[in-house]
């Protein structure tokens, strides 16, 4: 922009190098809305150029240096003002002069770490971007572009069932089981219900996934609970010794892996909540915190040789153990 009019007034562009070939996503924005992004993983290579073109090619252009910054940063929402970056890499692509004609700058991060996903929620957002600067005088001339980062995991070594028995004394008992404790974002819980004693009359019974979003620390921690699905699993009277199956899948729900304490700023967790109605509309339930988990092996197939490197990083980091390591189980079980 000029100042007042006078100056030469420039247009900032970021290309990547790849554009044409690299994947893209939707990603949720903070309005609530789904706009597609580039994808990238953790140790990929982001390369491209800055093009800045002049609007008035008879005027110069002086500026104070021209950069670019690979950012990735966690924004609360509740603390609009700071911005907590996790990582800031910034190449420089112009020393202070002139220009009277457009200019094109290659840049290029070289095995970016990308130490999380990328997350827009109820109460925070972390995001990665490419931020190229024109430095002036007066007022600087900036340009963003944001992209997706996506964290792969590889399968759990322990996975085991979760079993549970649940009940009222002299009223209801009941025994769940779901076939693994960990899932991911595609895959299908399986389970039973088992009524051991039912002398309640009992005419709903639903499975909803919880997402909890816990933001903040100490006495300024915010917990937001949204619930994802609700799965009717009987409708009517159980009688003893009925078992229900449960087939749930989880691909058609808006689901991200399970983040926990991330850059000590958020968490993400996933819950089962299981829930019995009666008659007069008390409500007992049971709630069991489950792990979810990016696969990695599918896409892998459309991932460069730099994410595969990074990938396969990951695994050996994880070969002696799990993917993620589970939470202790909520036990929540009481009446409402």
């Amino acid at each position: 922009m000029s100042f007042f009019g006078f100056g030469q007034s420039p247009e900032l562009e970021l290309v990547l190098s790849d554009a044409e070939s690299r994947r893209r996503v939707e990603h949720k924005t903070e309005e609530g809305k789904k706009e597609k992004y580039f994808l990238f993983y953790d140790g990929e290579t982001v390369s491209g150029r800055v093009v800045l073109t002049l609007k008035n090619p008879n005027k110069r252009l002086e500026h104070q240096g021209i950069k670019v910054e690979f950012i990735g940063q966690i924004e609360l929402y509740y603390d609009r003002g700071n911005h907590h970056e996790f990582v800031s890499l910034v190449k420089d692509l112009a020393r202070p002069g002139e220009f009277t004609q457009s200019q094109t700058f290659d840049f290029e991060f070289t095995h970016v770490e990308k130490p999380y996903e990328s997350y827009t929620g109820q109460n925070v957002k972390l995001r990665y971007f490419l931020r190229a600067t024109v430095s002036r005088r007066l007022n600087d001339v900036v340009k963003e572009m944001d992209i997706v980062v996506h964290t792969l995991s590889t399968y759990p070594e322990l996975n085991s069932s979760i079993k549970m028995e649940v009940g009222i004394e002299d009223c209801l008992h009941i025994e769940f089981e779901y076939n693994k404790s960990k899932y991911h974002l595609k895959d299908v819980i399986v389970g039973k219900i088992y009524f051991l004693l039912v002398r309640i009359k009992i005419k709903h019974m639903e499975i909803d996934i919880i997402k909890r979003e816990t933001t903040g620390t100490g006495p300024n921690v915010y917990h937001e609970n949204d619930t994802i699905a609700k799965y009717e699993i009987m409708d009517g009277a159980p009688v003893r010794g009925e078992s229900i199956p449960i087939r749930l899948f989880l691909a058609g729900y808006e689901l991200t892996p399970t983040m926990r304490d991330i850059n000590k700023k958020f968490s993400v967790r996933y819950y089962l909540n299981l829930v019995l109605i009666d008659e007069e509309e008390r409500r007992y339930f049971k709630q069991q915190e489950v792990v979810l988990w990016r696969k990695g092996d599918i896409v892998r197939k459309s991932m460069s040789h730099q994410a595969a490197i990074a990938s396969q990083r990951f695994e050996g980091s994880s070969s002696h153990g799990e993917a993620k390591a589970p939470g202790q189980p909520a036990d929540n079980n009481g009446r409402q």
